[in-house]
């Protein structure tokens, strides 16, 4: 299994950045994962992380070395999720529960299978074109799919902040599983926060990722957000992938790691995971030390293991 993978998150123009991102995979699975803590609720950046943790330890549960039922693992992560926000606020005496939007792709065997509730969303690119993209789950959203009101109006609508599903609300969510999709070499999954799609024009966003590698093309798409969205912008947040193949393929050089973005699994032992999601409460995924760390923990697994094999 290889694959090019760049992630990054900005502030913008908040005071806390409630976005939360990270990827995790074994010799035949990869699991990235998007939430957006809403800003309108206290403590949405709690919301949000204890959603990643939760279903990154659950994935490395139950890969093993991939996931048997895809959407049943993507169904009940959630809902696992959705309970241990609750839990976290009854822990910490919260007055109200904290509650966040949250977007995750599994990919196993050449086949992509996503989640989401809420409005981060995923992309799915292949040569120029969106194949498939996430439906939000926003009152404006709706309106927009009824012909109610204009696309131009998702940007200026005086809802268009308002979710009708989430996680961490009274109610259970709603989780949208798609169908299985089929990857090819040269395909790209994007999951963003609303920072990031919200501000751009879709057409600049897929010229940039099909003509540019994610390397390149997340940078650039967050900094035009950034410089749209002005000293009010939201946080904005971005993790894409650039599918190389599954086991054995052999269209994109064979090493453990060929650079910074690039990894090929196929050399791990079943039992190995790695995550740039860490299991703790108190880590920030945006400092700069803890994200080294927790990338150098990975290259130095994968290394050791490819020494051991070869």
């Amino acid at each position: 299994m290889q694959f090019s993978v760049y992630q990054e998150s900005h502030i913008g123009g908040r005071r806390v950045n409630q976005d939360r991102m990270g990827y995790s995979f074994t010799r035949d699975a990869l699991l990235l994962v998007l939430a957006d803590g809403m800003g309108g609720h206290l403590r949405g950046e709690a919301a949000a992380q204890v959603a990643l943790q939760t279903i990154s330890a659950l994935f490395q549960q139950q890969a093993t070395p991939y996931v048997k039922g895809p959407e049943r693992f993507l169904q009940d992560a959630c809902m696992a999720a959705h309970r241990e926000i609750h839990r976290y606020a009854q822990q910490q005496g919260m007055p109200d529960t904290p509650r966040t939007t949250i977007v995750v792709c599994l990919i196993q065997h050449n086949t992509a299978t996503w989640a989401h509730c809420g409005d981060s969303r995923l992309y799915w690119l292949r040569d120029g074109c969106v194949l498939a993209r996430t439906r939000d789950h926003s009152h404006v959203g709706n309106l927009i799919e009824k012909g109610k009101v204009p696309e131009s109006a998702r940007a200026t609508h005086p809802d268009r902040n308002k979710l009708y599903n989430c996680l961490g609300a009274a109610t259970a969510p709603r989780v949208d599983v798609s169908p299985r999709a089929s990857l090819r070499p040269g395909d790209t999954m994007l999951l963003c926060s609303d920072g990031l799609w919200a501000v751009l024009d879709e057409p600049d966003l897929v010229d940039a990722l099909s003509t540019r590698a994610v390397v390149r093309a997340v940078p650039e798409l967050l900094q035009a957000a950034l410089r749209r969205g002005g000293e009010a912008g939201d946080n904005a947040t971005g993790l894409a992938i650039t599918w190389q193949g599954g086991a054995g393929a052999s269209d994109v050089p064979t090493e453990v790691m060929t650079t910074p973005s690039l990894i090929s699994t196929d050399a791990l032992p079943g039992d190995l995971h790695g995550s740039t999601i860490t299991p703790g409460t108190g880590f920030d995924p945006f400092d700069e030390e803890e994200i080294d760390k927790a990338i150098a923990e990975i290259r130095g697994a994968i290394e050791k293991s490819s020494r051991l094999l070869g």
